[in-house]
């Protein structure tokens, strides 16, 4: 079977639910960030009830000039509480980030 699997689409939309949620954060505490680029790796393990999904993990490059460390990691944290999708998933998600200022 060729194409996008369902676990591949849940990966996308938890990865573009992050970073609008952090552009929006951002954007709230009166930064602009230059690029944000999330993708997410999505773990698929064998269970007795078949095959689940047992963690996504989020991986941000954020390109973000003139932001302490401090403020970021709060604004991180608010943005992964204000995206519906990781709030609404069963589970641990979590977002790994790099800045580059």
């Amino acid at each position: 079977m060729k194409g996008t699997n369902p676990e591949e689409l849940i990966g996308a939309a938890h990865a573009a639910c992050f970073s609008m949620a952090l552009s929006l954060m951002l954007s709230e505490e009166g930064y602009t960030a230059t690029s944000i680029d999330t993708t997410a790796v999505v773990t698929l393990n064998k269970t007795d009830g078949g095959f689940a999904i047992t963690d996504i993990a989020l991986q941000s490059q954020i390109v973000l000039p003139d932001v302490s460390p401090a403020a970021f990691d709060e604004i991180i944290q608010k943005a992964k509480a204000g995206c519906p999708v990781i709030a609404g998933a069963e589970g641990q998600h979590y977002p790994r980030y790099q800045l580059n200022p």
